[in-house]
């Protein structure tokens, strides 16, 4: 779980909060949180999924620099394989706000529901990503500390296609999957992945 920083005083703080990597087969289910410094506005925040990822990137660091307070954390296969996908979501979400370095007053999360065991109020923002800037700050921190994740997983094995279609179901993906076999990343609880490993042929563990 990464983090970072201290706070200044300030009235309110609100945490945005947002997760990446639902949809995909392999690897972690990432969320961030992020208290956003009224006195240091970051220009061109917005759903992560309208930006380009050289824009995500030059963000990134931008983001963690002139940010109150931010955190990553994330929800493994395992888990999201034991809870299901949602509560697994739930799960990272809460541990992203949970890692910050100071408690919000209030986390907008993205989405139609809150996970439980939060440390402040909260409330759900459908479509928050587009609406309010901390969890748009909050979308481009997880997705490209996920995406990031799926090229270190490519350099490790190279045959699947990961840094190009990120985990997500494309027809590289599953063809490589029922070429290859099922790595130990992916969820098994995914329905491409459990129609794989029910053939029981040369899985890679």
């Amino acid at each position: 779980m990464a983090q970072q920083r201290l706070n200044s005083s300030a009235a309110r703080l609100i945490a945005g909060v947002d997760e990446v990597g639902r949809g995909p087969l392999v690897g972690n289910v990432v969320a961030a949180a992020v208290i956003l410094d009224p006195s240091r506005p970051i220009e061109g925040l917005t759903d992560s999924k309208k930006l380009s990822e050289k824009k995500r990137e030059q963000l990134f660091p931008l983001i963690q620099a002139r940010a109150l307070a931010w955190s990553i954390a994330w929800a493994s296969p395992e888990e999201i394989d034991q809870l299901n996908i949602l509560h697994a979501t739930m799960l990272a979400m809460q541990r992203a706000v949970l890692g910050l370095s100071v408690t919000p007053d209030l986390a907008l999360i993205d989405g139609n529901r809150c996970p439980p065991g939060l440390p402040c109020e909260a409330q759900a923002i459908v479509k928050g990503d587009l609406k309010e800037p901390a969890i748009s700050a909050a979308s481009i921190l997880a997705k490209v500390y996920r995406d990031r994740e799926m090229v270190a997983l490519d350099q490790c094995h190279p045959g699947y296609g990961f840094a190009k279609h990120k985990g997500y179901p494309t027809a590289l993906h599953m063809e490589q999957l029922r070429r290859l076999g099922p790595l130990p990343e992916h969820r098994r609880s995914f329905k491409p992945v459990a129609e794989r490993l029910a053939l029981n042929t040369d899985i890679i563990d």
